[in-house]
């Protein structure tokens, strides 16, 4: 028999059966995982079932961990490029910010969203009108920037929060980009890793914003900004 196609949702429940007591959820996920010989049945004295993640299900395993640190890494090396990209250019930059936007409902109220852009900077000035908040997105894997795009709020928190917004593309481990201009909504610009600097797929539009309120200022002052010529790894 051909070996079954296993996605992240396979892995995920590998995972959840090798750090739990093994009880089985007798759903699809868990037959293609047996099938695959990736969990193994037992039963005790009385018959009651149990699951065991096998050798080669370790195996598996190891090898989803090592590809997601390498990802990992390589996301953290594109957000620590574009940090210092906006330092360069007299910005104030900060990395892994945790911001909460309002989303307008159709009942004229307010939904908060907590947002986390990889990159938010805002120029250095003292005039409110002149810091033009700006986000980028880093996506290293197109499975993450598909998945990314279907969270329209998350955009939407993005683009509520800042006058420009950017999707920072990368390229896979052959060197192809991992997606252009046309992967992603129009509302927003699109970079793409570049080994001379950056390729601008699309540039983004500009928009006025509010003064930043009150909650993004304390926000920005519990945190650190990005300081020059230290690795990410520094900050986490």
């Amino acid at each position: 028999m051909d070996a079954l196609p296993l996605t992240r949702t396979h892995h995920q429940r590998l995972r959840e059966m090798h750090r739990s007591a093994g009880w089985p959820c007798h759903d699809a996920i868990e037959v293609d995982l047996l099938a695959s010989g990736f969990l193994e049945r037992h039963f005790d004295a009385v018959g009651r079932e149990t699951l065991r993640v096998t050798d080669a299900g370790i195996t598996l395993l190891a090898h989803a961990q090592q590809r997601n640190r390498a990802r990992r890494e390589a996301h953290e090396q594109l957000v620590w490029r574009v940090a210092q990209a906006q330092r360069r250019e007299g910005r104030i930059a900060w990395c892994g910010l945790s911001l909460r936007a309002p989303l307008a409902r159709d009942d004229g109220g307010n939904e908060w969203v907590l947002a986390s852009p990889d990159v938010f900077s805002i120029r250095r000035s003292s005039r409110a009108d002149w810091l033009e908040p700006v986000v980028h997105e880093i996506k290293v894997s197109r499975a993450d920037l598909r998945a990314d795009l279907r969270r329209e709020n998350k955009r939407k928190a993005y683009l509520g929060m800042a006058g420009a917004v950017w999707y920072v593309l990368g390229r896979d481990a052959r060197g192809r980009a991992i997606g252009d201009a046309g992967d992603v909504p129009p509302e927003c610009g699109v970079l793409l890793e570049a080994p001379e600097g950056w390729q601008v797929l699309r540039d983004a539009p500009r928009r006025a914003v509010p003064a930043l309120p009150h909650h993004v200022w304390l926000a920005l002052a519990q945190a650190t900004p990005v300081p020059a010529d230290e690795p990410l790894q520094a900050l986490l």
